[in-house]
């Protein structure tokens, strides 16, 4: 399995100016660091709970359908089921429905495409910073804290994630089986 994200949103636009305040920065100096710190600390929540958080496009390239006839997508959420688009060997498939939300899934209701198949998706929770559960915000935004406040010389292993971040990102992460 192959799994591409395509078309990254940029977060920093709508959350700058949140941790410019929470960082207690009056001026414009810190902007540049503060927008890496920002990028960084989201797809450090994504990579971490194999989500995403704007919308972004997802391809999922197999080799062949699973045994079973449902899917697991691996990035979460979808909302939006008719974002889903499948292609078995270059040719459209449409025998399926879709499960959406945390746990998105794909059942395949007829027989099982053959070949190489290709499940293109859009996940995320929302176009901006706004749309996301404000739980997952501020999670992100304690992130981009704990890195300011580590910047500069020091000890690298001192740069971790911080508990708040770890145990609210956690509760979006799938349970594999």
């Amino acid at each position: 399995m192959n799994i591409q994200r395509l078309n990254r949103t940029d977060m920093t636009s709508d959350m700058l100016a949140e941790a410019k305040s929470l960082a207690r920065v009056m001026h414009d100096d810190e902007d540049a660091d503060l927008y890496r710190m920002v990028n960084a600390a989201a797809l450090e929540a994504e990579e971490l709970a194999q989500i995403a958080l704007l919308h972004q496009t997802v391809r999922v390239t197999l080799d062949g359908w699973p045994r079973g006839s449902s899917f697991a997508l691996p990035i979460a959420p979808l909302l939006d089921w008719s974002t889903v688009q499948i292609t078995a060997d270059d040719t459209a498939f449409e025998d399926f429905s879709v499960i959406t939300g945390q746990r998105p899934a794909i059942r395949a209701t007829g027989p099982r495409p053959c070949g190489v198949v290709v499940i293109e998706y859009q996940a995320g929770f929302g176009a901006d910073g706004t749309d996301l559960p404000a739980d997952l915000r501020q999670a992100v935004l304690d992130q981009v804290v704990a890195y300011f406040d580590a910047r500069g010389p020091g000890d690298p292993k001192a740069v971790a994630l911080s508990p708040h971040f770890v145990r609210i990102v956690g509760r979006y992460r799938r349970v594999r089986a």
